[in-house]
Parts: structure tokens; C-alpha cells; sequence
């Protein structure tokens, strides 16, 4: 006895079936998007293939199989991560390589990954431009190009991640100036442009009120300190560079959260204003290798200051040590070394070195060499150990300073004549 014959209508429906099982069966192995599929191969294919050692995140890319299924297996063992989106389709959001030394461009990638959050292709030698077709990430909230050889101007398109929160060029080849589009980028927390050679004036970001963390240290940005700055930052890092002019207080007076300022080996000059002393969370302030010539005197210290570190060393400040700068309760690094102070060391110094009290941090470190310092070292230093402070003194016109003592060893006085030549009161 055979089987019934189905009629044209249950064969159909027997292979409508089929297909719905086999489409089911489809999504749930999760297959990768073919679009960035192709994104994938086009990194890979744009890379010198000497540059890709054995052992590598992309040398174990191989697009026999599919590579979402296939992530963390001996065909795909790393340098992306894959999710699930709404259709059940895998898509790559996040791109993270390997330090391997890869070598190679970014110009000929589509870069049409619009579910991708993460871009980190850090410490290799990626060189060329940048392209401006990163703008198609339109969702990447990190984007790290750090320790490479990308060349040529930052494209004003990376303007255009607005969900960008992370953003690192730092130590590349990368010339000319700040786009001041980055204006746009309104979700940007860290901004890291460091180690280029980047010119121009620092633009205004002023409408960045999310961001925490500057670095733009070590390039060739020239023009003076903006005013601006959002007042969410927390550190400020625009160290050897060409900026010069004087620091206006509109620059700081707003950063009730900044708790670091690193703007040496800068062109910068006249006073130093007194507001960078009392802003409210600032822990370390480094104006060192400029050409300031005083300091503008607190008019009050708040006990509440949270000044840890201040160096002004290595400019053309005048006039007598500021004192004020001992009743700061936290402060344990002071440096003036390289001025042209005068008078006398003042008491406070030694007493906050040597025994400063309840509740308030010692000086650790006191740099007072390469000044016109004159008059007796205070008696409270006379007793401190080798070891026990950072104490030096040399190159000054002190009274006595014999290298017996710590503090007075590597160098010797200035001369008499050189002395009484630029404080004529020296008897």
C-alpha cells in the first residue's frame, strides 16, 4: 500500500515549510551582515601583507567562514567583537586590533560599519591620511588612531560623530590646525592630540560640556591661551608648544573641576595670576620654561586649597619668594628653581618642610637653586637628614651654604660680584 499522492496545494505548503525552517535556521547561526564582511576584507587586503606576522589577530582572518560564527576560533581569534541587532543579524561593533606592527593605509575602506561603537587601531604603523570616510561611524563613541604614522591634516568629517566620546590622534605626523568644527563633537569626554605637529591657534571649545581630559602637548600650536575652556575640564595639558602672551583669569575662572594644569616649556609671560591658586579642585599647577616675570599674590588662602604640586621654575620671576604659597595645606612639591628671586628664604618654608603642623602635608620637596637668594639659611633646615626632603639651594647668594650640608651640594654660590651686580644691597 503506498503513500497518498498530496495534492499541489499540501506540496506547497510542505515547501513554504521547508524554507521557513531553513530561514529560522539561518538566523539563529547568527550570520554576519555581507556588508561588513566586506569592510573586514578591505582592512585586511589594504595591509602589507609582510606586516602580518604569524600569531596576529588578522592573520587568523580568514573568510572561508563566516566571521561572527566564527570569533574566537582558530579562524577568527580576535581584533573584533560581533552583536546581535534587532533582526537578528551579526554585526560588528567593535574594532579593536592588536599591537602587531601593522603596516599599511586606511584609504581605500569603505568604513560602512554603522553599528560599530569602538575603532582602536593603537600602537601599529598605519600610515597616510586619515580618510574621511570614518564619518560613516556614525555611532562611534571611541575612536584610538594613537602611535602611528598617519600624516596630513585631522579631516574636519570626524566633526560629524557626534557620539563620539574618546577621541585619540596622539603621536602621528598629523599638521596643520585644530578643526574648529571639533566644536560639534558635544559628547566628547577625552580629547588626546599630543605628539604631531600641529599648528595654528588652539581653537574654542567652549560648547564641549562634556569634556574632562585635554592633551595637546607637544606640537607647534602658537597664539595665546583660549578663554572658554568648558568647564568640565579636569585636566589641561598644552605643554611644549608655542603659545605665548599672558594667562587672563576668563581662561580658568569657570574650571571649578580642574584639578591639573601642565602649560610649560611655552612662551608665555607677565604675571601669573593669582586666581590659579585659589581655584577650587586644582592639585597641580606646572608653568615651568616660560618667561612669566611675578606672581601675583593671593590675596587669601583657602584652607580648603588642594594644591599638591607647583612648579615655576625656570622663568624670569622677580621680586621676593612668595610666602603665601607655605600656608597652602596640601602642598608637598614646590619648585622656583632658575628665577631671580630675592631676599631671604622665608621662615614659612622651613617650618612647612620641617614641622608644619596638625593637618597640614610637610614640603617634600623645596627647589630654591639658581635664584638670588640671600641672608642665613632658616635654622628649622640646619637640622633636616640627607634623605628626609628634597631640599635645594645651590647657586644662590646665600650667607653660608657650605656642601657639607644636603641641600648645598652640586653646585657651588654665585660670586660676590655677580651678585651685588643684580641686588646692589648685597653688602
Amino acid at each position: 500500500m503506498g503513500f497518498p499522492k498530496l495534492s499541489l496545494s499540501s506540496s506547497s505548503m510542505v515547501l513554504l515549510l521547508v524554507i521557513m525552517v531553513m530561514v529560522l535556521s539561518f538566523r539563529a547561526e547568527s550570520k554576519t551582515y555581507w556588508g561588513d564582511i566586506e569592510v573586514l576584507k578591505e582592512l585586511k587586503n589594504g595591509l602589507d601583507s609582510n606586516s602580518v606576522s604569524p600569531g596576529s589577530c588578522i592573520s587568523s582572518w580568514d573568510f572561508n567562514v563566516d566571521p561572527c560564527d566564527n570569533l574566537f576560533s582558530n579562524r577568527f581569534t580576535c581584533g573584533f567583537r560581533c552583536d546581535l541587532n534587532v533582526s537578528e543579524t551579526s554585526r560588528v561593533t567593535e574594532l579593536s586590533l592588536d599591537q602587531a606592527g601593522y603596516n599599511g593605509s586606511l584609504s581605500s575602506i569603505s568604513w560602512n560599519l554603522p553599528y560599530l561603537d569602538i575603532l582602536d587601531l593603537s600602537n601599529n604603523f598605519f600610515s597616510g591620511p586619515i580618510p574621511d570616510s570614518l564619518a560613516n561611524l556614525t555611532r562611534l563613541r571611541r575612536l584610538g588612531l594613537s602611535m602611528n604614522s598617519f600624516s596630513g591634516e585631522i579631516p574636519t568629517s570626524i566633526s560629524s560623530l557626534t557620539e563620539l566620546e574618546e577621541l585619540y590622534l596622539d603621536n602621528n605626523k598629523l599638521e596643520g590646525a585644530i578643526p574648529a568644527s571639533f566644536n560639534n563633537l558635544v559628547s566628547l569626554k577625552r580629547l588626546e592630540l599630543q605628539s604631531n605637529k600641529l599648528t595654528g591657534e588652539f581653537p574654542k571649545l567652549g560648547s564641549l560640556n562634556n569634556l574632562s581630559f585635554l592633551d595637546a602637548s607637544n606640537n607647534a600650536i602658537s597664539g595665546k591661551i583660549p578663554w572658554g575652556f568648558p568647564s568640565s575640564l579636569v585636566q589641561i595639558s598644552m605643554r611644549n608648544n608655542s603659545l605665548e602672551g599672558t594667562i587672563t583669569p576668563e581662561s580658568f575662572r569657570t574650571l571649578g573641576y580642574l584639578q591639573v594644569i601642565d602649560i610649560s616649556h611655552n612662551r608665555l609671560s607677565g604675571s601669573v595670576p593669582s586666581l590659579l591658586f585659589n581655584l577650587p579642585s586644582l592639585q597641580q599647577l606646572t608653568l615651568s620654561f616660560n618667561q612669566f616675570s611675578s606672581v601675583q599674590a593671593a590675596a587669601s588662602i583657602d584652607t580648603q586649597s588642594e594644591l599638591i604640586a607647583i612648579d615655576l621654575s625656570n622663568n624670569e620671576l622677580r621680586g621676593f619668594l612668595p610666602s603665601f604659597m607655605a600656608l597652602m595645606p596640601r602642598l608637598s612639591a614646590l619648585s622656583l628653581e632658575n628665577n631671580k628671586f630675592t631676599g631671604m628664604i622665608p621662615t614659612q618654608y622651613a617650618f612647612k618642610a620641617v614641622i608644619p603642623g596638625p593637618g597640614i602635608s610637610p614640603l617634600t620637596r623645596l627647589l630654591l637653586g639658581g635664584n638670588y637668594l640671600l641672608g642665613p639659611i632658616p635654622d628649622p633646615l640646619m637640622g633636616l637628614q640627607p634623605g628626609s626632603v628634597n631640599v635645594r639651594l645651590v647657586d644662590n647668594c646665600l650667607y653660608r651654604c657650605p656642601v657639607t650640608f644636603f641641600f648645598c651640594q652640586g653646585g657651588q654660590q654665585k660670586s660676590l660680584a655677580e651678585c651685588r651686580s643684580f641686588a646692589p644691597v648685597i653688602p
